[in-house]
């Protein structure tokens, strides 16, 4: 969702997912070879350029999510990104040029550019938009005027009314009615221009607010229906709408997955991830879009962040090594000030530098993408868990990782479906050998992991 220029967090769901008894194993993940996203929040477009070919692609992302290119409010704060005025690509992070060239130099890297698309509203108010576009509420010229926006011009205020939570403003900001079809044929325009530098896929930005059938018939109109589309819909005990709603048009981003992790990492045992997922009641895996943070939970509480330490690290070992949806790894930066845009503009000089986290770059994260490649289409095997905070699990003949979840640490032989030889453990850099009958023994110091998979065997060629 859209933050805003309010201080006020707008509550949109209920309560962590409860724990249940085990009861089946995590189904494949969603399809594609490399369904990993890095989800570069307030990167410059040519600061993720950079990023494709330094990092994204040597270490096997399938993908990156870039912030809105929109032309949009003025003003330093991160949320104004979600505050469009137009159609041009003339935002803070680039123009028009950069972000083409950015798409072509991902691809030459390897990695697919999903854009996030705000489509959902415009403005909450009036000025003069980045690009130099004049506006005011419910007025953008040659683009929307208020009869496009006005089904409904009163704030949100019940979650349990379908009609209010999907005509009316979302904190302020200038609802576009999305049953017409002109404001359909407009938003089409939109991402069919995305389309055609290359973008390859969409991220719908409070897709909730909108009808499922609004954004079907959107998705309809595409140069190419078969772009890659994930919607935020946040699940909300007992609300109105619902994310499953939306799984016939594309993916839907699982916000009950991160939420359970917070859960399970901060206060609850590992050992009751074993069914994570539709064990869960979370939806089918192959819909599901999943995430340890994104910018707006990083900063509700809601989820881990990057202010958790090894709770979120090793979240983000389980998720890239557990076989259900598909992962974003979040990339942002450090803050206080929850409003606070992006060092320097949004220009990564260097990683760790200015404040930016890199944590797609962060060794822990980053091997366990090239394990996620290898051990695609393996289901879960050789579960093992000492019943509190330590677990580890296989991925058939292709991979296996464990997981030392507990202050102190942990020597143990492990029992793997591994072919006997040398591995490099990607978490340490440190060779492991697994003897003839898929054994290996490994000391696992406090909240570390070790991670071994069948094409990363020399530790000198891993890097």
């Amino acid at each position: 969702m859209a933050r805003r220029p309010l201080s006020a967090a707008l509550v949109l769901a209920a309560g962590a997912a409860a724990l249940v008894a085990p009861t089946s194993t995590a189904q494949a993940a969603a399809p594609g070879d490399k369904d990993v996203t890095a989800v570069l929040f307030e990167w410059k477009f040519d600061s993720v350029a950079k990023a494709c070919t330094d990092s994204l692609g040597p270490a096997g992302y399938g993908y990156v999510q870039v912030s809105p290119p929109q032309e949009h409010i003025q003003g330093s704060q991160w949320w104004t990104s979600y505050q469009p005025v137009s159609y041009r690509i003339a935002g803070r992070l680039g123009d028009r040029a950069s972000f083409a060239n950015m798409i072509s130099t991902c691809h030459g890297a390897g990695v697919k550019v999903v854009a996030d698309s705000v489509i959902n509203h415009m403005s909450a108010g009036s000025g003069t938009g980045t690009g130099g576009s004049s506006y005011t509420k419910y007025d953008y010229p040659g683009v929307y005027s208020a009869a496009d926006m006005d089904d409904c011009t009163a704030q949100i205020s019940n979650y349990q009314d379908r009609v209010n939570v999907q005509n009316c403003e979302l904190v302020g900001l200038a609802d576009l009615d999305t049953g017409e079809d002109y404001v359909r044929g407009r938003i089409a325009g939109y991402l069919n221009d995305l389309l055609s530098l290359g973008v390859d896929g969409l991220r719908i930005d409070a897709a909730k607010h909108m009808p499922a059938a609004d954004l079907a018939d959107i998705k309809s109109r595409l140069s190419n229906p078969g772009a890659y589309w994930k919607q935020e819909a946040i699940h909300g005990a007992g609300e109105a709408v619902q994310p499953d709603e939306y799984t016939g048009t594309g993916d839907v981003q699982e916000f009950r997955y991160a939420r359970g992790l917070k859960q399970i990492f901060n206060n609850e045992n590992l050992a009751y991830l074993k069914n994570y997922g539709e064990g869960w009641g979370f939806m089918p895996s192959s819909k599901a879009a999943v995430f340890v943070d994104n910018h707006d939970t990083e900063r509700g509480g809601d989820t881990l962040n990057y202010k958790d330490g090894a709770n979120y690290t090793l979240a983000n070992v389980f998720m890239l090594a557990w076989p259900y949806g598909s992962p974003d790894v979040h990339s942002g930066y450090e803050w206080s000030d929850k409003d606070a845009g992006p060092p320097n503009g949004g220009t990564v000089n260097a990683c760790y530098s200015d404040g930016w986290k890199c944590q797609h770059a962060w060794r822990e994260i980053s091997s366990m993408v090239g394990f996620r490649n290898t051990a695609r289409g393996e289901s879960v095997t050789d579960w093992w868990d000492d019943g509190g905070d330590r677990i580890a699990f296989g991925r058939g003949s292709k991979a296996y990782v464990a997981i030392n979840h507990e202050g102190s640490s942990l020597t143990r032989t492990f029992q793997t479906s591994l072919p006997a030889g040398d591995y490099c453990d990607i978490q340490s850099g440190n060779g492991v050998t697994v003897n003839g009958s898929g054994q290996f023994t490994a000391t696992l110091g406090a909240n570390t992991a070790v991670a071994l998979q069948v094409n990363a065997r020399n530790c000198a060629s891993t890097g």
